[in-house]
């Protein structure tokens, strides 16, 4: 066995967003990572298509679109050995990683993944241990579903966490309903109101800096991430680099 740092990415079988999964795969594999992937049936997952080609996104594609550090990234992420050999949900084992990174999505694909009991209950046991936890954007509502072992309370109880906020959720469900319909929401609840039921305090939810531009690997400080502990968080694929550094700085 190698002495690397094992990290996992659960994913549904479909609909997940190319950028929160492929910069943090791209990021730690430099820093001499390794990174391993796991599925509900352990067969490898696809991404957001509409994400990937701007597919049905109209005037305001070149808004929406994953950047295309993301789709480079995301290109060489579906040839990698781990992605193609994903684990299932129900193989994983708490004392198999040494952390772990929840991606979001918002497209119909991902309830399989945010409603899986099978995954809810391995990333409570998970991070019953202490070990690092990073959850971005949709991730964040996985997490905030997520109970302590033997205990009806979220792991994000008495945690500060962010996630994708409500206004940007609204803004893009508003821009593209007319023609994607409900393609933005994911549920009728925000992913902000949901995570705030689940915290011990609704104050421990933190918007950050208005989410106007992306950040990148020169342009860190123009993402927003949110550590607490063995716990980091951020809001959409814009934060993408700041996360997975943050991320990196627990171990």
């Amino acid at each position: 066995m190698s002495s690397k740092h094992k990290i996992l990415i659960p994913l549904p079988s479909k609909d997940f967003d190319p950028s929160e999964a492929a910069i943090p795969w791209k990021v730690l594999k430099e820093n001499d990572f390794e990174v391993f992937f796991a599925t509900p049936s352990g067969q490898p997952a696809e991404a957001d298509f509409r994400m990937l080609t701007g597919k049905g996104l109209g005037i305001w594609k070149p808004i929406l679109i994953a950047h295309k550090n993301a789709r480079a990234a995301y290109r060489e992420m579906i040839e990698d050995p781990n992605f193609l050999h994903p684990f299932s949900y129900g193989d994983l084992k708490p004392e198999d990683f040494s952390g772990m990174i929840l991606p979001g999505g918002h497209a119909p694909g991902m309830k399989e993944y945010l409603e899986s009991e099978i995954l809810q209950n391995f990333v409570g046991a998970f991070f019953a241990t202490g070990k690092p936890l990073g959850a971005i954007c949709h991730g964040v509502v996985l997490a905030a579903r997520s109970k302590f072992p033997g205990t009806d309370r979220s792991i994000l109880f008495g945690k500060k966490t962010t996630a994708l906020l409500k206004s940007q959720e609204m803004a893009a469900w508003n821009l593209t309903r007319l023609w994607l319909g409900d393609y933005y929401r994911t549920y009728s609840q925000s992913v902000e109101d949901e995570v705030k039921e689940n915290l011990k305090d609704p104050k421990d939810f933190h918007l950050g800096p208005k989410p106007i531009f992306r950040d990148s690997h020169k342009k860190i400080k123009r993402g927003h991430s949110l550590t607490d502990g063995n716990y980091v968080s951020s809001r959409w694929p814009g934060d993408a680099y700041s996360f997975v550094n943050s991320f990196m700085k627990l171990f």
